[in-house]
């Protein structure tokens, strides 16, 4: 390729159609490809490196705590979790609908797997997605309101397609909590949708937030157009330690023993 083409792509910023076109040239000059197939497979590649640098963006912004696929989740350790209901889920047609889905289970059976990687699925159709655990949100919303900046730390929980609240129940919640929670389902109902995963059932929100009012408003509003998952069986993390002995607390040799009644 000439110096001048590479760098009139350049400026131009064309770079997959500029990565790919030596490939390209040959595979037309080998298949005898007509003008308008070599344009459109070098259109193609730009796309392709377009839309793959688009994931990236959007996978860094939704703020994963991890990248996890529902191909790597393994179905057959909690049969309970219907494969079926969350590739349904995966399609991603309860964001067209502006529908909510709770995962309710208790800890280790998957339910952060799962809400991330349809949150992933879901960027990879083209959705802008956010995640937060319920911790976060409550951080941001006190740091921010210190600051008066509620407005605008607001705006980031309601701009998503798809907003998802992980670690709901793990403990009790600071105060106002519920007002943080209420304000966001409150106004992204019927709008947008949310995914929540909870450790608790419902019925036990109210304590968890000290407000009963807020938890009752809330699960009004949310289950109203909500998918709900109910997962049951073990825990993944405890089936990774089975069969490890339990961690050494004799000392080290040559290290002073603990003194009595230490803690």
């Amino acid at each position: 390729m000439k110096d001048a083409l590479r760098q009139a792509l350049k400026q131009l910023r064309l770079s997959g159609l500029c990565q790919n076109l030596e490939i390209r040239l040959q595979e037309a000059s080998g298949n005898h490809l007509s003008h308008g197939e070599f344009l459109e497979l070098l259109v193609q590649d730009e796309l392709t490196v377009r839309r793959d640098r688009l994931i990236q963006r959007r996978v860094k912004a939704a703020g994963f705590r991890e990248l996890r696929t529902l191909e790597d989740f393994d179905w057959q350790f909690n049969p309970s979790i219907s494969r079926k209901q969350v590739y349904e889920l995966a399609t991603g047609r309860f964001i067209e609908e502006r529908r909510d889905v709770l995962l309710l289970g208790p800890p280790g059976v998957g339910k952060s797997h799962l809400v991330q990687a349809l949150g992933y699925q879901a960027i990879r159709a083209g959705w802008v997605v956010y995640y937060r655990s319920i911790f976060d949100v409550v951080r941001d919303f006190l740091r921010e309101e210190a600051f008066a900046g509620q407005d605008k730390v607001l705006s980031r929980y309601l701009k998503p397609d798809l907003l998802v609240i992980d670690d709901m129940g793990i403990k009790q919640l600071p105060r106002r909590s519920g007002e943080f929670l209420f304000e966001i389902i409150l106004r992204r109902y019927e709008t947008r949708s949310t995914m929540m995963t909870s450790n608790r059932p419902l019925e036990d929100w109210g304590k968890l937030l000290a407000d009963v009012p807020s938890a009752t408003a809330i699960l009004d509003r949310f289950l109203h157009h909500a998918e709900v998952l109910s997962i049951t069986g073990r825990s993944y993390r405890l089936k990774d330690r089975a069969g490890k002995p339990p961690p050494s607390t004799a000392p080290k040799k040559g290290a002073a023993a603990p003194a009595a009644n230490a803690t």
